[in-house]
């Protein structure tokens, strides 16, 4: 299942987030991890670090969503994230998630 973010104006610092409730049922967030697609190659992706331009600042959790932090990148470049998450109950998935940065 691929999600969407709203648009990104390279100027723009940004809170991110991914709601895993309806997934989850009565199970919570453990962990979390964040991907960025780079040119192909799934990186994971820690604070501060810039991959493409784009630039993750932080990221945190609580036991249903999952969010992250994002500023700058490249105008007219359109960026594929993803959110890995580990519940209390030992399961895994992830979320692709497209990103579109655009100059206002």
């Amino acid at each position: 299942m691929s999600l969407k973010f709203p648009d990104k104006d390279p100027d723009e610092v940004l809170d991110y987030s991914v709601d895993w409730s309806r997934y989850l049922d009565t199970d919570t967030i453990s962990s979390v991890t964040w991907k960025i697609d780079d040119n192909g190659t799934l990186n994971t992706w820690e604070d501060a670090e810039v991959v493409n331009g784009l630039q993750r600042v932080s990221a945190s959790n609580n036991d249903t969503v999952a969010t992250i932090q994002l500023s700058l990148g490249t105008a007219y470049e359109d960026y594929i994230l993803y959110c890995e998450i580990t519940t209390s109950a030992g399961k895994t998935t992830s979320r692709e998630i497209n990103l579109r940065v655009r100059a206002r």
